[in-house]
Formats: structure tokens, sequence, C-alpha cells
């Protein structure tokens, strides 16, 4: 993947991560997690799923920037 396609996939799991985190208060500002425990906790494997692979693709977009960082700051020695 090139980087703004990570970077596309990032914003979009963020906007799944700031839904989710908003459905969870107001899961729990009802009592509805108390209710609805099952439901409660999809919601936060949800949450998790949509941090851990927004993670995946920030290392990804990363480390394929690392050579390029290494070639464009490499002291010249010669």
């Amino acid at each position: 993947m090139k980087e703004a396609d990570h970077q596309q996939v990032i914003n979009e799991l963020q906007a799944i991560i700031d839904n989710t985190q908003r459905t969870i208060e107001r899961f729990e500002a009802t009592g509805m997690n108390v209710q609805m425990p099952e439901d409660y906790d999809k919601l936060l494997a949800i949450l998790d799923g949509a941090v851990k692979q927004q993670r995946d693709h920030t290392m990804a977009m990363l480390d394929a920037s690392k050579p390029a960082l290494k070639q464009d700051y490499s002291p010249n020695l010669s």
C-alpha cells in the first residue's frame, strides 16, 4: 500500500473509532451496558479492533517511510 492508501484507511478507522466511542458513551449514560451486556461487549470489541487496525496501518506507513528518511538524512561522509 502507498502512504496515501494507509492514510485513507487510518482516517476511515478514526471515524469508526469516534462513532463507536459515542455509542459506548450513550450506552453507559442510559444504563444499556448493564441491560445489554453482550451488545456492549461487541461495541468494545469493535473499538478494540479498529484501534489495533489503525495502529497497524500507522506502523506500516511509518515503516514504509523509513528508507526514505534514512536516505534523505544520512550524513555525507565523503
